[in-house]
């Protein structure tokens, strides 16, 4: 007679989140409540009030001060959206207080810094997570496959553009002080996206960065970078534009084009176009949430101490030589726009 076999049933990764961030509030808390393979069991802020306000929803506690959360056992993962310059911080104590982290983009400011931190979780047997959305989500797959299968030919160039409409002053993107800045906030998706097509081993060769008049950060910027194959990858970012989210992939015989690339909706429909000399084709994957997908990539991640993605590695250098490239001395160099 056979043995009754036990499915043993994986507990859900307890998660405590950091702050009361806009996308906090927006996206991530509802998609790790909604995920059968996360719970949110705190919500931790330097005010307690509105930490409250916050984890009520979720029936989760309410905490006044980030190391409540990173002291909790009961707490198995955190997750940090603080401003840019908080992220290093605090991803360094919830590691050392032995918790898994996913932290919002960019992971810290300083590609040696990053490199650092991606140690310590390796150290620490912790995983660690740069919460880049978008290279959760199957379009960019289906781009991928595309490419594989010759569709457009040997690839030549790649066109990314991700930009965004100016926010009130008051936002924290215009605060130099918290690491704001048009290539901290909307550079990183085209970059992530260079790296996601064009692989490692990218070389900067040229960049600009622009400060709208009265603000003390970039609100603009452009590069160019190169494989060392010769293919081209030319980036546009911005804080003070038209909205702008999409990519061209262009190859020896035709190219793709993909709009709604970086932050689309949950029902979506993407459409991928692609334009070769026999005409255009319209390839159409399923609505995907890039979100939950994300959400559900960390808790497979925390389950095995997953090490830092080399992409976000590969990211925080090239953010860094974008800048470098860009201002040779202070940042007083930048061009000012009238």
């Amino acid at each position: 007679m056979r043995a009754a076999v036990t499915v043993r049933e994986v507990r859900p990764v307890r998660i405590a989140v950091l702050g009361c961030a806009a996308i906090a509030r927006r996206r991530m808390l509802p998609a790790f409540h909604a995920s059968a393979h996360t719970r949110v069991v705190m919500v931790a802020s330097r005010d307690g009030r509105r930490a409250a306000e916050l984890a009520a929803p979720y029936g989760c506690r309410a905490a006044a001060g980030y190391d409540a959360a990173l002291e909790a056992p009961e707490v198995d993962a955190v997750y940090v959206p603080l401003p840019s310059a908080l992220h290093a911080t605090w991803v360094e104590k919830a590691l050392l207080a032995g918790k898994h982290v996913l932290a919002e983009k960019p992971l810290t400011l300083d590609r040696n810094r990053t490199a650092e931190l991606a140690a310590l979780a390796r150290e620490q047997g912790r995983a660690l997570m740069e919460n880049v959305m978008f290279v959760h989500h199957p379009q960019h797959h289906r781009v991928r496959r595309l490419i594989a299968e010759g569709a457009i030919g040997e690839l030549r160039t790649f066109h990314a553009s991700f930009t965004v409409p100016r926010l009130p002053i008051s936002d924290i993107r215009f605060a130099p002080a918290l690491g704001g800045g048009a290539l901290t906030d909307t550079g990183v998706y085209p970059v992530r996206a260079a790296l996601h097509f064009l692989g490692d081993g990218l070389e900067v060769v040229g960049s600009s960065l622009t400060r709208t008049a009265g603000l003390d950060v970039d609100t603009a910027g452009t590069a160019l970078l190169r494989t060392p194959g010769g293919v081209t990858a030319q980036l546009t970012f911005g804080l003070d534009h038209g909205y702008r989210s999409g990519y061209e992939l262009g190859g020896s015989r035709g190219r793709i084009v993909l709009n709604h690339a970086f932050t689309p909706p949950a029902d979506h429909r993407p459409v991928i176009r692609v334009e070769t000399a026999e005409g255009a084709v319209e390839v159409a994957p399923d609505p995907a949430d890039q979100v939950a997908n994300t959400v559900d990539a960390f808790a497979a991640a925390a389950r095995t101490a997953a090490p830092l993605d080399e992409a976000s590695i590969e990211q925080a250098r090239l953010l860094d030589a974008i800048r470098r490239k860009a201002i040779t001395g202070t940042a007083d160099q930048m061009e000012v726009m009238a």
